[in-house]
């Protein structure tokens, strides 16, 4: 019988792509980790990892191998657990990433209230705009907004919600330069952009058939929804957010919706998640509170 420890040693210098990263997020020397492989390559009677000073690389063998123990490491995970949630409520470290954007939207106001339904459970949250690999890194949940359909993928994906993408300005900014009551009106306002390979709106809706691309004079250019946010609030033109983005300034008036039978796509924020990891119930007991939060 294989010593499970030793499965965790090599797959987690399999995931760290050597001994060295391996050894420091396990917390153990890398001599320890060499040595803990090398003794189930032993146990095996088969080379597992080519490695060099230089190289580190896994065996045909190897790769099909990676794969199991992976596997088999989970599957101990959720029978441990399993006993666990018998025992008591969902408890241990869950790790989750989000976008700057995503995070501010969607998980900012309901952290807290999960944080206090679940207190045996430690969350750690990182928000970044990088991309992030949840196997490789491992991160348990991922939540991403986008604009088209996610790539297939070996994770598990569960839309959260989906947002409509809306033309705002403030009402002085109207007021001193007219509101548009067509789409090809924008052509001779003020735009507020994502970027210089953004100058161009997609707009659908209306009575058209098909969308209409209008392209307003550039303004501003900014990839960050809230420096945009406030620049249209403050009168400078008009821009396009998704529409839970600017739910507060439309409630209280700081800016009002331009062309309000028009969108300019929607946003799909969705939740992602490792295969078997979901069957954790850690991960579980999360993934359904976000779904209970954001449908409403």
């Amino acid at each position: 019988m294989l010593n499970l420890n030793d499965l965790r040693f090599f797959v987690q210098a399999v995931d760290c792509g050597g001994f060295t990263a391996a050894g420091r997020r396990l917390g153990a020397p890398k001599t320890t980790v060499s040595k803990r492989v090398a003794e189930l390559e032993t146990a095996l009677g088969a080379r597992l990892i080519h490695r060099t000073s230089r190289s580190f690389t896994l065996t045909e063998v190897g790769r099909d191998f990676y794969d199991h123990a992976r596997a088999a490491l989970i599957e101990a995970e959720t029978a441990e657990a399993m006993v666990r949630r018998r025992q008591a409520e969902p408890s241990g470290t869950l790790r989750l990433t989000a976008s700057v954007p995503t995070a501010q939207l969607y998980l900012a106001d309901h952290l807290p209230a999960l944080a206090e339904a679940y207190p045996k459970l430690h969350l750690v949250v990182e928000v970044t705009d990088r991309f992030v690999d949840l196997v490789q890194e491992g991160f348990d949940i991922a939540l991403r907004s986008h604009f088209a359909p996610l790539p297939d993928s070996q994770l598990l994906q569960r839309p959260l919600a989906r947002e409509d993408i809306v033309l705002i300005a403030a009402p002085a900014y109207l007021e001193k330069h007219g509101t548009p009551q067509w789409p090809q009106d924008l052509a001779v306002h003020a735009g507020l952009l994502t970027g210089p390979g953004a100058t161009t709106w997609r707009l659908g809706g209306g009575d058209a058939d098909e969308a209409v691309e209008v392209t307003p004079r550039p303004r501003m250019l900014a990839d960050e929804s809230v420096v945009l946010l406030k620049a249209a609030a403050a009168g400078l033109g008009i821009t396009c957010l998704p529409e839970a983005m600017c739910r507060d300034e439309l409630a209280r008036g700081a800016v009002v919706r331009v062309l309000p039978g028009w969108t300019a796509g929607s946003v799909t924020t969705t939740l992602l998640m490792p295969h078997r990891r979901g069957q954790l119930p850690a991960v579980r007991a999360v993934v359904d509170f976000l779904c209970a939060r954001l449908a409403r």
